[in-house]
């Protein structure tokens, strides 16, 4: 099931971008990211990848974000939005994304533009990164999703993670905003019922 599921969101990333190879999308997905290398995508549909690092004064602004050490997954789940808010704001500065903006459709002049399955590759990428330094605990890192399907609306795809203790899924979405901001992070069957914060600017696309 769960190769089924990466092989159609991989289907619906290379029929809209033909830039983007399968295997490269893989490759990132299924990789173990460290501090001195990892793979962001961007351009849409994962049609650029860079390979970059972090240093560690830039790793130090993540693990400032954690420092209250918690038992309470709702807290854990807040450091990890604001977490994936931060690293987006080092990696765009290194790739050129830093002007990234909410959304897609209406943003696809500008350059550099993130689109849903860039986000959610690389949020779910910080997220693996997150957890092989130790910073989440309380949750784990999932496959990515996507809803709609074409039957009541466009394709959207979103990063997902479980809370270990009672395994409550968590749609981690780094789309609804603007570059750094922190991810929203909501139930994923909240999420799947087509939610989008009501700030969202995607919503005045």
């Amino acid at each position: 099931m769960r190769l089924l599921l990466f092989s159609l969101v991989c289907f619906l990333l290379i029929s809209f971008n033909s830039h983007a190879a399968l295997s490269d999308v893989s490759n990132i997905y299924h990789e173990a990211p460290t501090l001195d290398g990892l793979d962001v995508c961007f351009g849409g549909g994962c049609a650029e990848i860079r390979h970059i690092s972090i240093n560690a004064s830039e790793w130090a602004q993540v693990v400032t974000i954690f420092a209250s050490k918690t038992d309470n997954a709702t807290v854990e789940r807040m450091q990890i939005a604001n977490a994936v808010g931060m690293l987006e704001t080092i990696v765009g500065a290194k790739i050129g994304t830093s002007a990234d903006r909410a959304g897609t459709f209406n943003n696809s002049k500008f350059p550099d533009q993130l689109d849903c399955n860039d986000e959610a590759i690389n949020t779910t990428t910080y997220m693996h990164l997150m957890q092989s330094y130790g910073l989440i605990k309380l949750h784990e890192a999932e496959d990515m999703r996507t809803r709609s399907f074409f039957f009541n609306g466009w394709p959207h795809t979103t990063a997902v993670m479980h809370e270990k203790a009672t395994g409550e899924r968590f749609a981690v979405d780094s789309w609804f905003y603007d570059n750094g901001v922190p991810a929203t992070i909501v139930p994923f069957d909240l999420w799947k019922s087509g939610y989008i914060p009501a700030d969202s600017p995607v919503r005045r696309h």
